[in-house]
């Protein structure tokens, strides 16, 4: 007997509610059709960003992701998948191409298995793109739009908007999250992604593609804030304030913007 397709994004909605609320909030202002992709889609990257952290084992955390990375591949065969209350639902959300795009994201979070630092920024941005980038382009596949070279960038910028934030918890488990840390190269990272922002945010494209950007709508403003005051990245103080941050998410949902 199979479970009820609605009792699959209920438990997806759950997974993103407790594991992602800005994301979450962001899915709830979409339409439904596309509102229950999206929730599915980001329940995936909840469970895949926190299998390599529920272990202290790396061969188990190895073998987390691989779990990840071969049921994509089933979905992409379009064969027989393993029932899951993420993957399942996964299953009739995306297409084949779209599930081994996402077996990057898969691969790049090995990086958070281990405390190798990042070469250099180019590789901190390829880093982003892999991860965020992965994601908000299937989201944008799923709402009918296409990614573009300029876009990419954007999605990137939405990716560093978050990274930095995580930054003290990533020093805090011996990762190497900055290939610099310091304040001007902070600063300089934000300003690029502000810049790489700006650019995809010209980029025309349907009503509904853009409400799959909507997930990026913190994305300015953090970047501002740590380009004016780089310090907050190492001090945990990286936010916005609540009124403000849930204001200009009704605000860009009603213009359509992001």
């Amino acid at each position: 007997m199979t479970e009820p397709v609605n009792d699959h994004i209920a438990a997806c909605a759950e997974i993103v509610f407790k594991g992602d609320p800005a994301r979450f909030r962001a899915a709830m202002a979409a339409p439904l059709g596309l509102r229950e992709k999206l929730l599915v889609l980001y329940a995936f990257n909840v469970e895949v960003a926190r299998a390599p952290w529920v272990t202290s084992e790396a061969m188990i955390a190895e073998m987390r992701l691989q779990w990840w990375h071969d049921a994509l591949g089933e979905i992409a065969a379009g064969g027989q998948v393993r029932r899951h209350e993420v993957v399942t639902p996964l299953a009739d959300t995306l297409s084949p191409d779209q599930a081994l795009g996402l077996q990057s994201l898969v691969e790049a979070r090995r990086w958070d298995i281990y405390p190798e630092p990042f070469a250099d920024e180019a590789a901190l941005w390829q880093h982003l793109g892999n991860t965020t980038g992965a994601l908000m382009r299937t989201g944008l596949g799923l709402a009918g739009g296409q990614s573009n070279a300029d876009l990419e960038g954007g999605f990137q910028a939405m990716g560093l908007a978050g990274w930095l934030t995580a930054v003290p918890a990533l020093m805090a488990q011996n990762r190497h999250p900055l290939p610099d840390t310091s304040e001007p190269a902070i600063a300089r990272l934000a300003r690029e992604g502000l810049s790489k922002l700006n650019t995809a945010r010209n980029q025309a494209m349907p009503k509904l593609a853009r409400r799959a950007l909507l997930a990026g709508w913190q994305t300015e403003p953090l970047l501002k804030l740590a380009m004016k005051e780089p310090a907050r990245v190492a001090n945990g103080t990286l936010e916005l304030a609540p009124f403000r941050a849930q204001m200009r998410l009704a605000r860009f949902a009603f213009t359509n913007r992001w």
